[in-house]
């Protein structure tokens, strides 16, 4: 048995072979989660450079503050700039593009995307973006480390985190499941680089098996192979998903503030598979699900897709003052909430990673009362992240004009705030 203290908690890691592991977890004391927070590192993006990226032909400008607030009309390129960034961790970035979209001009070579990062091993540079091999050719993505080739964004885990907060996440609570289980991946994927190979993995081994019900229905020997893939998959992504709302419920639990602005938030998983995980070791739970994808062939055959697993599972909020579903919650109350989730989320990335991850907050103070956004600023000041926020009305960040960046955003180009 080998035993790992991670921060946060005391968790327990119990091999039982290649990809076969069982978790104990046992949360920490507040004061120790709240040392972890204290001793973590605190990267800041000093330069941010791009070239052919959206709106923009070549930009470059410098920052030297933890709060940056861009301003500008609609359209301008705000949410452009913030998207740049969340380019910088593993995925499609916030607005989940494909990568020829976000080059400036049809037909163009590619974008780059470069920062310099004050870090936690000095001055780091990172960068990526995409090259087009030949005209028509699709766009391959390209990651440089201190101008070095990357293999991928996972290259850039032990320099930067960022977690971010948008417009579209909204209707989280009111919305599809699916869209519950993308922003619960993103919550895992900040914590753990590996988990999005392990999803695309799933997704393509699902892919597969739903392929075989329609065209070879009767071939048992494919259908087991490939569903004891699909069992060994979904177990791992399941466990992931476990583990993290896990860990931020005992965050939340030993940190929440009653008379907080953001309400704290309740967090469970909810499906057949994420009860099997929670019950059963590891090994137990692939040959239970394995099981059950055996004796649903046929259910799932007539329904065209596989109808058990973690592509049916959900992410559950209850709001924790009133004891609510997040979705019977006020359309204020959501917004607070989600805005608790994603900064509790913050600070758990930073208690696991020892980095305090880059906050992005794309059009976040116009949704709030001057109360709660007087709230807001605070609780981001008391993180010390390098926090990224979008704003038409400048008015907004009057109150941190004197500890913020406040920068004017036009077509193309970026400026300190006149006046």
């Amino acid at each position: 048995m080998n035993v790992y203290y991670i921060p946060l908690f005391q968790l327990w890691k119990i091999n039982l072979g290649p990809n076969h592991v069982s978790w104990h977890i046992g949360p920490m004391p507040a004061a120790a989660t709240i040392d972890m927070l204290q001793s973590c590192s605190f990267p800041a993006i000093r330069r941010l450079r791009l070239t052919n990226f959206r709106s923009y032909g070549a930009l470059d400008f410098r920052t030297g503050s933890t709060l940056i607030a861009l301003t500008g009309e609609n359209g301008a390129g705000k949410t452009n700039l913030i998207e740049a960034l969340s380019l910088l961790s593993p995925g499609r970035g916030l607005r989940r593009a494909e990568m020829a979209a976000c080059a400036r001009a049809p037909g163009s070579t590619g974008f780059a995307i470069s920062v310099d990062l004050d870090g936690p091993y000095g001055e780091t540079r990172l960068g990526t973006g995409t090259e087009i091999a030949y005209p028509g050719s699709n766009p391959v993505r390209r990651y440089r480390l201190n101008q070095a080739n990357a293999g991928s964004a996972r290259a850039f885990a032990d320099h930067l985190r960022v977690v971010w907060l948008t417009p579209s996440m909204d209707g989280l609570f009111t919305g599809a499941a699916g869209e519950r289980r993308r922003f619960l991946d993103r919550l895992v994927l900040a914590v753990d680089a590996d988990h999005a190979s392990r999803t695309n993995a799933l997704e393509r081994a699902l892919r597969n098996r739903n392929k075989l019900l329609e065209a070879s229905p009767g071939n048992g020997a494919w259908l087991d192979a490939a569903e004891r893939e699909i069992a060994e998959l979904g177990v791992a992504v399941t466990a992931a998903r476990n583990e993290t709302v896990a860990r931020l419920a005992a965050l939340i639990a030993a940190t929440k503030d009653e008379n907080s602005a953001f309400p704290w938030a309740i967090v469970a998983l909810e499906g057949e598979i994420d009860r099997l995980v929670a019950n059963y070791p590891s090994l137990e739970a692939e040959d239970r699900y394995r099981g059950l994808l055996r004796d649903n062939r046929g259910r799932d055959a007539a329904a065209g897709r596989t109808l058990l697993g973690p592509q049916a599972s959900d992410l559950v909020v209850s709001h924790g003052p009133k004891e609510i579903a997040a979705s019977q919650a006020s359309t204020g109350e959501q917004k607070a909430l989600l805005t608790g989730l994603v900064l509790a989320h913050a600070r758990l990335v930073a208690s696991m990673s020892g980095i305090m991850p880059i906050i992005l907050l794309d059009e976040i103070a116009a949704h709030f009362d001057p109360l709660r956004r007087s709230a807001l600023y605070g609780e981001l000041q008391s993180l010390r992240a390098q926090v990224w926020m979008t704003g038409a009305d400048p008015a907004l960040f009057a109150e941190i004009a004197g500890c913020a960046d406040i920068l004017q955003v036009r077509t193309g180009a970026v400026s300190p705030l006149e006046g």
